[in-house]
């Protein structure tokens, strides 16, 4: 007589893409012979997270992330497996450049300006964005030592730029490029566990201009020998690398709509989890609902902030919650407003805009979004899509949509010279939903990871631990899936 085997019950908390990734896995790799139960359990009235697309009007708009990185493989071979490639678009070929606002004005990153150093010096050296005195201290890195410490050790993005470059490169660029990504506080962000290559840099060649120089030769010598151009050669190309920038045709909401497509079986919204705790043979766990039901699960992988998942771990471990409660979080506001073209006086002849700090404005950024991807506004429409918020101007975020939208207005007003309201404007809140990866943050992200490797069944995924970028929140949902089907669990 055979015996037929109970399923193994696997449980997602969390419907973000980290945990439409996991579940998909799940169904990817399950066997036709092995039992197995999935079921994702998400507290609000649909899936996707901060990935989230509408439609209005003729315009495409983006309330969260709008791209992808591509040399991160992650999120174009899930397009492969689900039978999305085809739909995937790159930014626009012109025009691709960036700003950065100096004394109320918009100057262009130069050419091969990456970041935080320039690949070329010609560009550099006829830029107004930075004064003279500040040019000759940032070609001071050229020749200053590197860090004798220099290795697997940790600093801050404002400490590392400042010793390496100087102020001014730190004020005028580094802070709002980089701090702006991470919508982070530059002296507490940690280089390591964001852009760990520029320490390297420092480590292997001693000085980053010396090495970006290096890198952008190789690129080119590799490009001239395939008989291709490379794209540091790109005419206006600045700031980020952003022919490495991926969306879909309709927007993100084409990935998430895909994957919920594919697990709508294994999906349960409007269920919010309370509590965690294990089961007395310490082998299942218990999943109260706030509605006081319960589920059983023999695996749970928490797709949630570590916020979140601290609250549910608080009375299973409480040392595991404490350390989860260490990662500190940044709340941000997305505000797309659509015009019609001949409102808008400045050329728009890039991408977007970025704010230093120190030119005191509301704004951390704006994109313009129908100049960057085709297909998001009607033809002889824009749309623009700007941000506030984050770790140095928290207070912004609380304000009420009205006051936002003023401030926003004002800025743009002032910058790009739009006097005009908007046909129409989407505010979109996004509370403590960007994870601050301070200094140190990879040695907490051990502990916590050994920690939670004691509680057997349990897997913790998301932004919060190892990347912030879509991409990284595939990997870290499919690895929970294939850590869960391991035999040992």
């Amino acid at each position: 007589m055979q015996v037929q085997r109970q399923p193994k019950r696997i449980v997602i908390i969390g419907g973000g893409i980290t945990g439409l990734a996991a579940a998909h896995r799940l169904l990817e790799l399950t066997k036709s012979d092995q039992p197995l139960e999935v079921l994702l359990l998400e507290g609000s009235s649909r899936v996707g997270g901060v990935l989230k697309t509408t439609e209005r009007d003729g315009f495409l708009i983006e309330a969260g992330a709008d791209s992808f990185i591509s040399d991160k493989p992650e999120a174009i071979a899930l397009a492969h497996r689900l039978g999305i490639s085809s739909r995937l678009i790159e930014t626009n070929e012109n025009h691709r450049r960036s700003f950065i606002v100096r004394k109320g004005r918009l100057r262009p990153v130069p050419d091969g300006f990456q970041l935080l150093a320039p690949t070329r010096f010609w560009p550099f050296v006829t830029t107004d964005i930075f004064s003279w005195p500040g040019k000759a201290r940032m070609a001071l890195d050229l020749i200053i030592p590197k860090r004798a410490a220099n290795g697997d050790d940790d600093e801050s993005l404002a400490e590392f730029v400042r010793r390496r470059l100087g102020r001014e490169a730190f004020e005028r660029m580094a802070q709002p490029m980089i701090g702006g990504i991470y919508t982070a506080d530059p002296e507490k962000l940690s280089l390591r566990a964001t852009l760990p290559r520029f320490l390297d840099m420092e480590k292997n060649h001693g000085s980053v201009i010396r090495a970006m120089w290096k890198q952008r030769r190789n690129t080119t010598l590799v490009s001239g020998a395939m008989g291709k151009k490379s794209s540091s050669a790109e005419t206006g190309v600045s700031g980020p690398r952003y022919s490495l920038f991926l969306s879909f045709d309709r927007g993100m909401q084409v990935l998430v709509d895909e994957l919920s497509a594919r697990v709508q079986d294994q999906i349960r919204l409007n269920t919010r989890a309370e509590s965690l705790s294990l089961s007395e043979c310490g082998t299942t766990w218990n999943i109260r609902l706030t509605d006081r039901t319960s589920i059983e699960a023999d695996f749970v992988c928490l797709a949630i902030p570590a916020y979140a998942a601290a609250a549910l771990l608080q009375e299973t471990d409480a040392e595991l919650s404490h350390l989860l409660n260490q990662i500190e979080y940044a709340s941000t506001a997305t505000i797309n407003l659509a015009y019609r073209r001949v409102d808008i006086p400045h050329a728009l002849d890039g991408f977007g805009f970025v704010v230093p700090f120190i030119e005191s404005r509301s704004i951390l950024a704006c994109t313009f979004s129908s100049v960057k991807f085709a297909g998001r506004a009607p033809e002889e429409h824009v749309l623009l899509r700007a941000f506030l918020g984050g770790a140095l101007q928290p207070h912004l975020f609380e304000l009420g949509e009205d006051e936002m939208l003023r401030r926003v207005r004002e800025d743009l007003r002032d910058l790009l010279g739009l006097v005009k309201p908007p046909l129409f404007s989407v505010v979109q809140k996004w509370r403590r939903s960007m994870p601050q990866y301070h200094v140190g943050h990879l040695d907490l992200v051990s502990r916590i990871r050994a920690r939670a490797q004691t509680l057997p069944g349990l897997h913790l995924a998301g932004n919060s631990y190892g990347g912030a970028g879509v991409p990284d929140c595939i990997r870290s949902g499919e690895a929970a899936a294939e850590k869960a089907l391991a035999p040992n669990q």
